[in-house]
């Protein structure tokens, strides 16, 4: 239903509160370029007046950076409540303790039920973009401006619309995708048709969100709050170290003998060398000596 991923390089976490020094003004009076005491940058909105570059003030991350192609998004912050201490965001983990889901952790040695649950499959849409619904399939592309949705299917385009609907609504929630988000269904003639499947959309998918009407050519867009990077982003920002964490997870449920080396390909051993950290968190999780 979710599947969440907070790598261990994760820029300034949503909540974090922090003291910043003002780098350079990009609109004067509405934003700046700010550095982090404790590393990295980000986006202030909503600069107060005379606030020259060189000053420093408490900052609130309010979205993390964005991994993007050729242009990552910086974080997004605005000016800490009055009175605030420096903080830093929630973690995952935190996160999701603080929801009424009991949290489980779940070791090498018991029964893989992340696997059981469909988390290779899940990593594998975000990764290729193809996710298989019944009667279709829908193939999802990200881009700097949105993540589009492209409907594919043999069915009658007023079945198959409403079906891909469904489909995407639980792909959008399932990986946690925000900002804009388009969605190219089939054709639809008549308005009953395409009122159909934006009523699908409301029930499907939780709010907050805002939506266009499908138009006559078939094209729907949702808007939702954007505070994280979205699995495929993750995924796809870094798809050598994205495989690596993940032979490493196979690895520490059935590892090899100890002293043999570890069966990598040859981008994943070179990943593996430059972060020698992973190598030694594996070995204390499994008790065993390997070799690259």
């Amino acid at each position: 239903i979710e599947a969440r991923i907070e790598r261990d390089d994760a820029g300034p976490l949503v909540g974090t509160i922090a003291e910043a020094r003002i780098v350079e003004t990009i609109v004067p009076r509405l934003s700046a370029r700010v550095a982090l005491s404790g590393g990295g940058e980000a986006i202030l909105e909503g600069l107060p007046p005379r606030l020259d570059e060189g000053r420093t003030l408490l900052i609130q991350i309010v979205r993390e950076p964005i991994p993007e192609a050729g242009r990552p998004k910086l974080a997004k912050a605005l000016l800490a409540p009055p009175n605030a201490e420096p903080v830093c965001g929630p973690k995952l983990r935190e996160r999701i303790a603080a929801t009424k889901y009991p949290v489980r952790e779940l070791l090498p040695h018991e029964p893989d039920e992340l696997e059981a649950a469909g988390w290779s499959e899940a990593l594998d849409e975000a990764e290729r973009g193809e996710i298989a619904f019944e009667g279709g399939a829908l193939r999802m592309s990200l881009t700097p401006a949105m993540t589009l949705f492209d409907v594919d299917g043999s069915t009658a385009p007023g079945p198959l619309a409403i079906a891909a609907a469904l489909a995407v609504c639980a792909a959008i929630f399932r990986h946690s995708i925000g900002g804009s988000i388009g969605i190219d269904f089939p054709t639809l003639p008549d308005r009953t048709s395409r009122r159909a499947v934006d009523d699908a959309i409301d029930k499907a998918l939780p709010q907050p969100f805002e939506r266009t009407a499908i138009n006559g050519f078939g094209f729907l867009q949702i808007v939702r709050r954007r505070m994280r990077p979205s699995l495929p982003e993750l995924l796809r920002s870094d798809p050598v170290s994205a495989a690596l964490r993940g032979k490493l997870r196979q690895i520490e449920r059935d590892p090899p003998p100890a002293g043999q080396p570890l069966d990598l390909a040859p981008a994943l051993a070179k990943r593996l060398a430059e972060v020698p950290a992973w190598l030694d968190t594996l070995r204390r999780r499994t008790g065993r000596q390997f070799e690259v």
